[in-house]
């Protein structure tokens, strides 16, 4: 267990970050004042620090710039007690491809008053599958990372937290999100290969593997109770847009127990 007080470091991407999620304390980041690492530290009294970026990839944590800030790594100092970690999702360009995939037929269905031939020209855009090369860069970049958090807090409890699932055994192609039967399985093949490089990296590195994609398969997109967001052309807060394929609170708040619940157990 982590004491009361005790240092907590949270890095990652918009997995973390929290976009769409009020209130939003961090506006160039996305960051929400409600999302897993805030609902973390409040539950366990912990002095947190979220340097979670929305848009983040792993380099983004390691070494690199994004914006106006340094690299997310630069949070964690000797006396960090816990460092959650939530990225790899961007290395894959996961969330993007989802996104433009269902942007790009979304505006097909107008277009094929057109023709069918320029629906087909704008849907053939989007190229779904990643080779196994990157998975496995996606593990090894994640491992990285745990190891550069080893170098700066040899004592911190480090965990790798993965990718609420998007995509379950209850999404429907075309009625829950705007791809077709054979696009939607290579969507969620990008998902199950990044959990097995969060799972890869938790192995080889000896950090603890919060596996929140499997805990939520059954709130996936068009569940009962979904803890992520469908999708939208619409602009988050204008006649009723939001940010498409993120968690959302209930989801937030989902992880946020998983990781209680890791630490008090």
């Amino acid at each position: 267990m982590i004491p009361p007080g005790s240092r907590y470091v949270a890095l990652g991407s918009s997995f973390a970050a929290g976009p769409g999620i009020d209130p939003i304390v961090h506006k160039p980041a996305g960051r929400s004042g409600h999302n897993y690492a805030h609902l973390v530290a409040a539950e366990l009294g912990l002095d947190h620090i979220d340097v979670t970026y929305s848009g983040a990839t792993t380099a983004h944590l390691l070494d690199t710039r994004q914006d106006d800030a340094p690299p997310q790594l630069e949070a964690v100092g000797p006396d960090t007690a816990l460092v959650t970690i939530t990225a790899g999702g961007n290395d894959l360009e996961y969330v993007g491809t989802f996104l433009r995939g269902s942007a790009l037929n979304t505006l097909a269905k107008p277009a094929t008053l057109l023709g069918r031939r320029v629906a087909n020209r704008i849907r053939a855009r989007v190229s779904y599958l990643k080779d196994d090369a990157a998975y496995q860069a996606a593990a090894d970049s994640l491992a990285s990372v745990v190891e550069n958090v080893r170098e700066r807090s040899p004592k911190a409890r480090i965990l790798l937290v993965d990718y609420l699932t998007l995509v379950g055994p209850s999404t429907r192609p075309r009625l829950d999100v705007p791809l077709n039967e054979e696009q939607l399985p290579s969507v969620a093949m990008t998902a199950d290969g990044l959990a097995t490089a969060f799972a890869k990296a938790a192995a080889a590195t000896g950090a603890d593997l919060i596996a929140a994609s499997a805990a939520s398969r059954e709130h996936a997109i068009g569940s009962p109770e979904p803890w992520t967001t469908g999708f939208t052309l619409r602009p988050p807060g204008i006649l009723g847009g939001f940010v498409p394929y993120h968690p959302n609170a209930a989801g937030m708040r989902a992880v946020a127990d998983l990781i209680v619940n890791h630490l008090r157990g």
